[in-house]
């Protein structure tokens, strides 16, 4: 007779191999919702499972709330029965694999927040019945899927790799990315156990073109760190560069350009007013977090953190002198922000920078506005709730602004148009680099 896990890995494989396998995923954000998506693709029947009942109501509606995924091709899963969202938890039992894709903030004091991740965990526990897979996607430290996930799963009386499978594999979504998909983008997996690998490697099969094995959760959990990490550090030194560069009279976006032509040896990375989006602002946190268990100082990450954090608090100084020089002071002035999305030509807003700059803005006395055609107004949300309208940009409203500061370089934005009526324009993505009239009111920053 083979083993229990053995003859419950095989029934899974079986379901999966014949699409009779129920994929849930918890969390329909910006990741949860294009990877239910995509399992559909693949012919998988997916439950969605989200707590906010609004969000519910709209999906089984077949209407979308992320701006890069169709309202048309939701309501196609919809009406093809291979897609529904529910808010109760009781469910948590019905599928086959349980893909969780919740939020992993930080604290305030810029440590791992790993509450939504335990929360879920402890939805499942009770729930969690045998030949069940459960993964891990939200981005994390080295360590989490084995320490803090699987205790509390197996507070069930149930055993990992003998009556259900655990894995990690790290989500890799780039909104508004056009060479690559969530399909296309290889997806990295480890398991708890040989098993749980097994059962997480075919799983993704359903859905990824390619499924990159690996030997540990914890090998899967650094992968996904390393990559985001990598960007940090490259970020925060261009960053620097352009802090630089500006004293030195450089363009820092010129040197760019010259150094991009060497064929080897070089890759460019690209400044701006801080970093935005849902990994790279917070995975070096969680890793440094980490390093300290181990009495290891991780000074070069801990520095790029901190130089991109900065960015904001450069972009006002820069801002300052540039009013200064106007005779004009930052207190009373009125500000507009073009961009709140955390980059071009997408709606999320996940660690924008621009939410910082208008925080600190206001806190100086100046009277800020923003600008964005993809989020109309502001929601509330974790740190902020700044309850304002995206304004329309007219000639008359351009010139009423004191500054216009470019914080997400939108490309439907109409950059001859803008720096035309506005008294100042303060860039910081060399988004008006194509401008040849009125270069004379452009600040770089």
């Amino acid at each position: 007779m083979p083993e229990n896990g053995d003859h419950l890995l095989q029934e899974f494989l079986a379901k999966v191999d014949s699409r009779e396998a129920l994929i849930g995923v918890i969390g329909l954000g910006y990741v949860g919702l294009p990877l239910a998506e995509v399992f559909v693709q693949g012919g998988a029947r997916v439950l969605g499972f989200d707590v906010d009942p609004e969000k519910v109501e709209k999906l089984n509606r077949g209407e979308s709330y992320i701006g890069h995924i169709s309202s048309e091709g939701v309501k196609k899963m919809v009406d093809a029965g291979l897609f529904s969202a529910t808010a109760d938890m009781d469910r948590l039992s019905e599928p086959d694999a349980l893909l969780i894709c919740v939020p992993t903030p930080l604290t305030k004091v810029r440590e791992p927040d790993l509450s939504f991740v335990e929360n879920t965990a402890r939805q499942i526990a009770p729930r969690l019945r045998k030949g069940q897979l459960v993964v891990l996607e939200s981005t994390t430290y080295p360590g989490t899927t084995r320490e803090v996930i699987l205790p509390i799963l197996e507070e069930s009386g149930l055993k990992t790799g003998e009556d259900f499978f655990l894995a990690y594999s790290p989500e890799r979504e780039d909104p508004g990315r056009k060479t690559h998909t969530t399909r296309t983008i290889p997806k990295v997996v480890g398991g708890a156990d040989p098993r749980s690998a097994k059962a997480a490697e075919a799983c993704y099969k359903l859905a990824i073109e390619k499924v990159v094995p690996v030997s540990s959760l914890e090998a899967a959990e650094s992968s996904k760190i390393l990559e985001n990490t990598f960007r940090c550090v490259n970020i925060a030194l261009v960053n620097e560069m352009k802090m630089l560069f500006d004293r030195m009279g450089i363009d820092v976006w010129e040197v760019i350009r010259a150094a991009s032509t060497k064929p080897f040896g070089f890759m460019p990375f690209f400044p701006g007013p801080g970093l935005g989006g849902h990994c790279i602002p917070i995975d070096p946190f969680y890793l440094t977090w980490k390093a300290r268990e181990y009495g290891m100082p991780t000074r070069f990450i801990e520095l790029a953190g901190e130089i991109n954090v900065g960015m904001p608090l450069y972009v006002i100084h820069r801002l300052m002198e540039a009013l200064n020089e106007r005779g004009k002071a930052l207190k009373g002035s009125r500000i507009l922000i073009l961009g709140l999305a955390y980059k071009k030509d997408v709606d999320d807003v996940r660690e924008s920078p621009s939410f910082k700059l208008i925080e600190e803005l206001q806190k100086r006395g100046a009277h800020v506005e923003y600008n964005d055609p993809y989020v109309p107004r502001t929601r509330k949300m974790r740190e902020y709730d700044l309850r304002m309208e995206s304004r329309d940009l007219t000639p008359e409203g351009l010139s009423s602004y004191d500054a216009v500061v470019v914080s997400t370089d939108h490309s439907c934005y109409d950059w001859d148009f803008i720096v035309e009526h506005s008294r100042l324009v303060v860039d910081t993505r060399n988004a008006t680099k194509g401008v040849t009239r009125g270069r004379e009111k452009i600040v770089k920053a």
